[in-house]
């Protein structure tokens, strides 16, 4: 009878109701990869076409272009791995969703020229504007991957606030659009229905299936 029980008590921390988000204690990815998933919703369970296919873009999209360029930066990330688990865990985000983010907007650091994109205006693996914030830490610390995923709660919470009858997936996906381009221009759920977001999340599913 005790298995029962133990699958209970997870059950209830994992299952949420629209617009409920209790916060369970964080789980040790190392041993229970696939329970973890964090304090804003199961990205396994998300639905996403994965990059956007249009006239210049005809193979290198949807799921399969999305993971085919998760899959090219997979090496790289591996360098990252400890330190993107333990952010995750220590800020309740799931470490595939920090992976995917990277992978994005740096390929795992290998586009960047000392920490900084090519025009020197954004910093560190998760890509932090200067004109907005101060980068913290070594572009490719511990420190700075904090403050990084640290303000991606903070936008998730902010969406969290202006539109308390979405769906957790929703309120993820405003928190990835509010992270890019700021929370003025959502306003319906269909704003955050974009290439940006609906790719971050197909390389997030390739990474949560190898290990993070």
């Amino acid at each position: 009878m005790l298995a029962p029980v133990i699958f209970l008590g997870l059950a209830v921390l994992i299952v949420t109701s629209e617009g409920t988000y209790p916060y369970p204690p964080p789980v040790n990815p190392h041993f229970q990869p696939r329970l973890y998933h964090g304090c804003y919703g199961d990205i396994m369970s998300m639905d996403t076409p994965g990059a956007s296919c249009d006239t210049d873009r005809l193979i290198n999209c949807g799921i399969r272009g999305s993971e085919m360029f998760a899959e090219m930066d997979l090496v790289p990330m591996k360098k990252y791995q400890t330190i993107i688990k333990d952010v995750g865990q220590k800020q309740c985000v799931d470490p595939a969703l920090i992976a995917g983010i990277i992978s994005r907007e740096t390929h795992a650091g290998s586009v960047l020229r000392d920490g900084w994109d090519h025009q020197g205006l954004k910093f560190g693996l998760m890509q932090l504007d200067k004109h907005t914030y101060h980068p913290t830490g070594a572009w490719d610390s511990q420190e700075h991957l904090t403050q990084a995923v640290k303000i991606l709660t903070d936008k998730i919470k902010a969406i969290q606030r202006k539109f308390p009858t979405w769906t957790m997936s929703q309120h993820l996906k405003g928190g990835l659009f509010a992270y890019k381009s700021g929370i003025d221009d959502i306003v319906t759920p269909n704003d955050v229905e974009n290439d940006y977001i609906n790719d971050i999340l197909a390389r997030c599913k390739f990474y949560k299936r190898h290990g993070f």
